[in-house]
């Protein structure tokens, strides 16, 4: 077992990552923002599927594999930019607010179709895939988590394997918790937003360029 001691430093460590601004970060806004509260904790579920599946690549040694392969870094590297950059590209060219699907099943009158639940149901599972892919092609994401980890392993106090596996979940826990307290504060002001037109052009262009930015970033370190 982790110590306590250890475990508050590394709590303290993934508090100050996960607070630094990044692509999953606008996501997650910008999935609350537009298509509602549960749009944005599907694209967390997503994000967390790919963040557990980074850290079971890093304790297999995948990391080790792209470090020692650049050609394969950089084939995960290019396609993680070209996807950053096409959702930001969604984004700009999106329609003023598409009601949240809160806001289109009370627009029904509490009267929910089939034809709106399909709706309902393909845009939860299409904010899973953003939040899975974005995240899932970031290679810099699996390098994180594979220098980060092991530094606070300890031989002596245990199982690495069930030290990782506790350091690995507290990592999914923290980074779902900062994802839910974004999608939550994204989709309060939503309805504020839907009032002022202005207001909602400029968060367009913000997380669009934002997105397109990171992906220029990924692309080029």
């Amino acid at each position: 077992m982790i110590s306590a001691h250890l475990l508050a430093v590394y709590i303290a460590a993934l508090l100050v990552v996960y607070a630094v601004p990044g692509p999953d970060m606008a996501l997650i806004l910008q999935t609350s923002i537009g298509r509602g509260v549960r749009s944005g904790f599907a694209a967390a579920c997503g994000l967390g599927l790919a963040r557990a599946t980074h850290v079971t690549l890093s304790a297999c040694g995948a990391a080790a594999l792209l470090r020692n392969a650049p050609w394969l870094y950089d084939v995960v590297r290019y396609g993680g930019a070209v996807y950053l950059a096409w959702i930001g590209i969604q984004i700009f060219r999106s329609p003023m607010f598409a009601l949240p699907e809160d806001g289109a099943a009370r627009d029904e009158a509490n009267r929910p179709t089939d034809a709106t639940a399909t709706a309902g149901m393909r845009q939860l599972r299409a904010a899973f895939v953003k939040g899975l892919l974005t995240n899932l092609l970031n290679p810099k994401a699996l390098l994180f988590c594979s220098v980060l980890l092991p530094q606070f392993v300890r031989p002596e106090a245990g199982p690495v394997a069930l030290q990782m596996i506790e350091l690995g979940s507290v990592l999914l826990a923290v980074g779902f918790c900062f994802d839910l307290t974004y999608a939550i504060g994204a989709a309060r002001i939503a309805g504020w937003m839907r009032a002022h037109p202005l207001a909602q052009t400029l968060q367009r262009w913000t997380f669009s360029a934002a997105l397109i930015g990171f992906a220029l970033r990924l692309s080029l370190d």
